[in-house]
């Protein structure tokens, strides 16, 4: 119980505080650039919340009270701008893979022109099951 008695004393002790504008623009250009957090500065200078974000609805231009914002942790900022830069990354392979495809297709219409011998299945051929006996005999001895 000690600790809630200190604390009790500390407050009564504690006076009503007044800071500058200049003070107040300064922390509120800090938390925009996101140098600071609000937490950070309710911690450092002793601030109640409420206190802090007055000070943001006064002196922002982007946090105005009224006006819906979208905020984002700065982890989920990284993780977007990371699967953003996987995804060009994978569009360049897939890229390189099509031009590859395209070069061996070109190919292989130049080595049937060449060689007059198809190498290229048909689309509508039938696939052999790959062991070259049909199961019958055909030969008449």
């Amino acid at each position: 119980m000690a600790r809630v008695e200190n604390y009790n004393q500390e407050r009564k002790i504690r006076q009503n505080r007044y800071f500058s504008e200049d003070f107040k623009r300064q922390k509120i250009k800090e938390l925009e650039r996101n140098m600071v957090t609000i937490s950070e500065i309710c911690k450092e200078y002793e601030v109640a919340n409420s206190s802090v974000y007055k000070w943001l609805y006064k002196y922002s231009l982007k946090f105005k009270k009224g006006e819906k914002q979208v905020v984002e942790r700065k982890s989920d900022t990284r993780k977007i701008q990371a699967l953003k830069e996987r995804i060009k990354e994978l569009e360049r392979i897939v890229g390189q893979k099509q031009l590859l495809i395209d070069f061996n297709e070109k190919m292989i219409e130049i080595a049937e022109e060449m060689y007059q011998i198809k190498i290229k299945k048909k689309p509508d051929s039938k696939h052999s099951s790959g062991t070259g006996a049909t199961g019958t005999n055909t030969s008449t001895e």
